[in-house]
């Protein structure tokens, strides 16, 4: 497929030429191609179509958009995501991109006469005006720029023609373009050489004199000094350079041939240039050491540099590195001499050396690239005083001086994105590259940087007869990573340049950076940090933010923030060198005490009286309330589960303990995962010490984990294991509620009901009343399961207000889950949905994640029950996304069910088929025996309506069986209707 803008907007699809027809198709194709590769939001292109994002709405939109699509030889080439449509485009299928190609390749070929050729086959391409027929403020910019850069191709081309020396043969041309574009100075320039050299030198100076008149009438001005002196030269018959041979910097060094992505960076810096006029466009490329810095500069810096046709100045400033920083005196120096400064005239004081390159660059348009700057300091003076000049310059640091004073663009260069990293991969390695599960363990070993994504491929590359896998073997261990990370060079070594960000920091920075190394975590808070190194919160905030600027750490939501693996493991590594084992081992008690009295306070408001309060040595993040409680939970479960399963020895006590004061947090958030593998090594630990205590919590943990695998068996017999060691009247209360649960779900109603009533007993024992209400609202749903909506309300109403009563927030959003069940099933819809919609809302704000679900699900099936089959079905689908974003297979098979029973509500038979076929599938591991019962029976209701009598009476005999094995209610109506199924009609 083939693009064209320099003209009409057009498509080809090889050959053949597909029209564009209509505006509005027309408008649609022009910004997507001015945009091409890049995502376009919807309002854009609503805006450009009817002037009007709001009112026509994104319908009509959609419509155009499928209209465009079926013209494309690929649909998939326009595709849509959440920042809007994408049209993508390869580089040889739009011409403007193949023009600018061609600029760049002629820019960089040294035989004028080659240069002469690319650059008339680029100029060959234009048919007119850039988007013809389209008139957009969108597309305005991109056509103005591919104007000036046609007019700056034309300059070029007979530059280069005069450089051929093809004086004469040119003349006629340059005259004519002179008149149609007066107000270019460089033509006008040309024109003069060409005739001078051509041996007309009268009517060089008449040239000279008819610009003059041009600009005077035009602008009020006289030529600019370059024109003058030119001027001058001819008229005293001097050898004059010829333009475009005159010597202009180049000191742009070689671009990576392997560069990929960056797209977002790269357009930030292509917006510098456009923004404020009269304002010098200046850009600070800031990021972490090896993040590509410099490679993505240089990849736009070439793309750019036809632009900058006066020249392109670069200087490494060595700000982070073995040597010592550049002085910014000796890079004016040669940048001096680069624009033709004598040595001897150069300056010596620098303040004078600043102002003579701003007088060199004045009315000239030169691209400066400062790589590697330590400081604002250290580029002040190296800044041009010119608009047309732009100046990009990369750093470590953000350079606040220079954006604040200055008002450079900050551009935060990430590390790559995986896509990024599996696209350099494959650039580098070829067919090395083709195991993606492989590529993706090597991505992960080099963190994502391009100069480690390099490294590991050239070690590929270097012993490719061992294959990808055996490197990923030798990246095996992390601190392997940073010794296999070398390349023999200084300065494209991972630990080398790692230092050279260490060393600028200060000495509180520094220890702080490597005390980073010992945090268990993967994502970090003040106050773990604060206990880690025993310094006020405040403190460590401030030195936080120091290593963020300086792009050692990563800023994460929350006011977290992170090491990636590779600068965790150096940090780690300099702890080591730096601190003795005794300080060390300090700073892990103090952080493991943190964890231990944080996770302590915020489980007392899941579990109000069940855990003694904590001892207040450290200063905690406020919590104050149970959304606050829950917010922390989540943000740091995950580091305090790599505690438990890394402590040992003197500190093996610490995963009992977290294990003991999670155990709550764990179960209200279904956290399935993360409760095997605390309760799995404290329980190691607690039967190696001896702690029956601790055994019978990581003991009940792990039956609760497998009872929501649904693993039943293992689960009974874990908990009766804890019933065992259960040593006071909470534990014992907690585990037969955990044994009751279990007996309600997989049928053994009489036993759950001996297990709930004990349950709440032991914790009346205790004193525990808010806690006892857990297994209040569990017989609340045990008897509604019965048909005893009496005695079920009664249990419920009382949990409910003793919840309200206490502020205890997840005993309301239990309880009104379970009250929104027996409305509905009693036919109050309307009750049932009020209960139902603030379960959900607590069961949000308080991350009860599974309770939340269920919600979504219970909604589901009311609203069915009203009537409201959209929002039913809303509900349905939410509910499905959650259960198996939760692994939940029980869960899933319950919502497939009720959405078979929506869809015969409504008369879809086939889809309601469907929903019940997969939610037994779902459910033939035994996740659910109620569901499969409930699924038979609305199969065989189908099947009876569609006359197919014995199909229906199999699927009832089925249902009934599971229901009586769960002593369900289900079981005696079912079995009415299936006798009388099976009782042969008697004829009149």
């Amino acid at each position: 497929m083939r693009f064209e803008v320099l003209g009409p907007v057009r498509m080809f699809d090889g050959d053949r030429a597909s029209p564009v027809t209509g505006a509005l198709r027309r408008t649609l194709l022009a910004v997507l191609l001015a945009h091409a590769n890049e995502p376009v939001p919807v309002t854009v292109l609503l805006e450009a179509m009817w002037g009007d994002p709001v009112v026509q709405g994104a319908s009509r939109l959609q419509v155009h958009v499928h209209r465009l699509r079926r013209e494309l030889d690929d649909p998939d080439r326009l595709s849509y995501g959440p920042a809007g449509y994408r049209l993508r485009v390869g580089k040889d299928e739009l011409d403007a991109s193949e023009f600018e190609a061609l600029i760049e390749e002629a820019a960089d070929e040294p035989d004028p006469r080659c240069a002469v050729r690319l650059l008339r086959r680029a100029l060959g391409m234009w048919r007119g005006r850039p988007y013809q027929e389209v008139d957009l403020p969108d597309v305005d910019a991109v056509v103005e720029r591919l104007t000036e850069q046609r007019l700056l191709a034309v300059e070029e081309l007979y530059a280069g023609e005069l450089r051929a020396g093809r004086h004469e043969a040119v003349a006629g041309e340059l005259l004519d373009l002179v008149h149609r574009n007066p107000l270019r100075e460089r033509l006008h320039g040309l024109l003069m050489l060409a005739l001078y050299h051509a041996g007309r030198q009268a009517e060089a100076l008449s040239a000279y004199q008819h610009t003059c008149e041009v600009l005077n009438d035009e602008l009020g001005l006289d030529p600019g000094p370059e024109l003058r002196a030119l001027h001058g030269q001819i008229r005293a018959g001097e050898v004059v350079e010829l333009a475009g041979a005159t010597r202009v910097p180049a000191q742009l060094p070689h671009s990576a041939p392997d560069f990929v992505g960056r797209e977002v960076a790269l357009s930030e810096l292509d917006a510098m240039l456009a923004g404020n006029p009269g304002t010098i466009p200046i850009a600070v490329v800031a990021g972490t050491a090896g993040a590509g810095k410099t490679a993505m500069v240089l990849r736009w810096a070439h793309r750019v540099k036809s632009r900058f046709p006066d020249g392109q100045l670069h200087a490494d400033l060595r700000g982070f590195g073995t040597g010592t920083p550049a002085e910014p005196g000796d890079v004016l120096a040669g940048w001096l001499r680069a624009l033709g400064v004598d040595g001897k005239d150069v300056p010596l004081d620098l303040a004078e050396r600043a102002a003579r390159l701003r007088s060199l660059l004045d009315g000239k348009r030169v691209l400066l690239l400062l790589d590697n700057a330590a400081s604002a300091d250290q580029v002040r003076p190296l800044l041009p005083g010119n608009a047309d000049c732009a100046v990009v310059i990369t750093s470590r640091h953000q350079l606040d001086g220079l954006v604040v004073g200055h008002g450079a663009r900050l551009v935060e260069l990430d590390r790559m994105t995986d896509d990024e990293a599996r696209l350099l991969l494959k650039e580098l390695l070829g067919d090395l590259a083709t195991d993606e599960d492989a590529v993706g363990e090597l991505i992960e070993c080099c963190a994502r940087l391009p100069l480690a994504l390099r490294i590991a491929a050239e070690r590929v590359r270097r012993h490719r007869d061992r294959g990808l896998r055996h490197t990923i073997d030798e990246f095996g261990c992390a601190q392997a990573r940073l010794d296999l990370l070398d390349s023999g060079d200084p300065q494209a070594c991972v630990r080398t340049i790692f230092a050279a960000s260490y060393r600028n920091l200060s000495a509180t920075e520094a220890k702080l950076f490597r005390l980073l190394g010992l945090h268990p975590g993967r994502k970090m808070d003040a106050h773990s940090l604060a206990a880690l190194a025993d310094v006020d919160v405040r403190e460590i905030r401030r030195g936080l933010t120091r290593l963020v600027r300086a792009h050692l750490v990563e800023e994460l939501a929350g006011k977290r923030v992170r090491l990636h693996d590779l600068l965790g493991t150096y940090a780690a590594e300099l702890s080591r060198i730096t601190e003795n084992s005794a300080e060390r081992r300090e700073s892990l008690r103090r952080l493991y005490d943190y964890y231990l009295q944080a996770a302590t306070t915020a489980s007392r408001f899941l579990a109000p009286d069940a855990l003694s309060a904590a001892e207040s040595a450290f200063d905690v993040p406020p919590m104050r309330d149970h959304e606050d409680a829950a917010r922390w939970l989540d943000s740091e479960l995950e580091t305090m589960v790599r505690i438990a399963e890394t402590v040992d020895g003197e500190f093996g006590h610490y995963a009992v303990e977290l294990g003991t004061a999670l155990d709550t947090a764990l179960d209200f958030g279904w956290h399935v995962d993360e409760a095997q593998r605390i309760h799995g090594r404290a329980l190691e630990i607690a039967e190696r010490c001896g702690d029956r205590v601790g055994e019978g919590v990581a003991l009940r943990g792990l039956g609760v984990a497998h009872f929501r695998r649904n693993e039943f068996d293992s689960a009974r017999d874990l908990l009766e294991r804890a019933l065992q060691r259960a040593c006071d009247p909470a534990a014992t209360a907690t585990v037969l509620l955990s044994l009751g649960e279990l007996c309600v779900f997989t049928g053994r109603t009489e036993l759950a009901l001996e297990h709930l009533r004990r349950s709440s007993r032991f914790y009346q024992q205790a004193g525990l009343r808010l806690l006892g209400l857990r297994p209040l609202i569990c017989l609340g749903r045990l008897h509604r399961r019965w048909g005893r909506h009496t005695e079920s309300l009664e249990c419920l109403r009382e949990a409910s207000r003793v919840a309200a009563a206490h502020g205890y927030r997840p005993g309301e959003a239990d309880a009104s889950y379970a009250l929104s069940g027996v409305y509905r099933d009693l036919g109050r819809f309307a009750e049932a949905e009020e209960h139902a919609e603030r379960a959900l809302v607590l069961a949000r704000r308080n991350r009860i994640r599974f309770l939340e679900g269920m919600t979504l699900h219970r909604l589901g099936t009311i609203r069915s029950g009203l009537g409201d089959y959209l929002r039913a079905m809303e509900s349905h689908q939410a509910a499905l996304v959650f259960a198996r974003r939760m692994r939940s297979a029980s869960l899933e098979a319950m919502v497939l069910t009720a959405l078979a029973e929506t869809h015969m509500a409504m008369g879809a038979d086939d889809e309601a088929t469907r929903c019940h076929r997969h939610a037994l599938a779902v459910a033939s591991s035994g996740s659910s025996h109620y569901v499969r019962a409930r699924a038979h029976t609305g199969l065989g209701d189908i099947e009876e309506a569609a006359g197919r009598r014995d199909s229906a009476t199999a699927h009832w005999e089925t249902a009934v069986g599971i229901y009586e094995e769960l002593d369900a209610p289900e079981a005696g109506d079912l079995r009415r209707r299936l006798n009388a199924a099976l009782t042969p009609s008697v004829p009149c």
